[in-house]
């Protein structure tokens, strides 16, 4: 049986770059999505020459209209992906009192714009067939505000509660949604975002994050949180989550507002 091919977005370098190498060593065929087509053409290549696999690279800059235009069309039309990986995505430096709005409006653009519509763009398609994978990049930042990574947190927060949604509605018509939530890792974002991390604490290597996310995908985990040591303390967050909810009661307020 052939193998669906996987679109990456964000496949030029670190985790996409990555999660192209291992689906091709598993003999997926690839599509790259990235701005820079010079390291997209020499991933390609090496892909193509190690692992006998074919690679079609798109280059693109997602946070424009038309590029991200022709990307959804390749989703909806291309009856060979099955999977999509929606990796892109950036981060800013600085607090929020001196971001600009042109680089909000760009990373919100690019973390959450473009990653909905991809999905949304691959998910009939994969209805319709019974089934399909759609693994979204998040990041322990999206739990943690205390971070002070405000706008970006913001961003990754909305990828896992998108994640955990389209699971709910898509997991029993064979659409498989992973959640990925990586800490601090070893690519080019830090750069990218003027952010110097070599004074930080020590990060994770991009490629045991990606094989981490790999075991949760092939065990259908709908979060993978590949640096979390006791996977006990997510189950206790999530079932405190839903307690909380358990304790709405939405036609009337809670006693310690009512007035004496």
């Amino acid at each position: 049986m052939t193998k669906s091919s996987v679109l990456i977005t964000g496949a030029s370098t670190g985790i996409g770059a990555v999660y192209a190498e291992r689906f091709a060593r598993r003999g997926h065929n690839l599509v790259l999505v990235a701005r820079d087509k010079a390291k997209l053409d020499t991933l390609a290549g090496r892909l193509r020459q190690e692992h006998g696999v074919a690679v079609d690279i798109l280059p693109a800059d997602l946070t424009q209209p038309d590029a991200l235009a022709a990307i959804e069309t390749r989703l909806r039309d291309d009856a060979q992906i099955g999977i999509l990986i929606n990796n892109a995505g950036i981060a800013q430096s600085g607090g929020f009192a001196e971001q600009t709005s042109e680089s909000i409006e760009r990373l919100i653009a690019l973390n959450i714009t473009a990653l909905t519509r991809l999905a949304n763009a691959a998910t009939p398609r994969f209805v319709q067939a019974g089934e399909g994978a759609i693994v979204n990049i998040s990041s322990v930042v999206g739990l943690a505000p205390e971070f002070m990574m405000s706008v970006y947190g913001a961003t990754k927060a909305y990828v896992l509660f998108l994640s955990q949604g389209l699971d709910l509605e898509l997991s029993s018509r064979g659409v498989y949604v992973q959640a990925v939530l990586p800490a601090g890792t070893y690519t080019e974002i830090w750069e990218r975002a003027g952010i110097d991390v070599t004074t930080s604490p020590k990060m994770m290597q991009v490629d045991d994050l990606v094989d981490a996310a790999l075991v949760g995908f092939d065990r259908r985990e709908k979060v993978t949180i590949p640096p979390l040591q006791n996977a006990a303390h997510w189950d206790t967050l999530d079932g405190a989550r839903q307690a909380l909810i358990s304790d709405i009661k939405q036609d009337e307020p809670a006693a310690r507002y009512k007035s004496l």
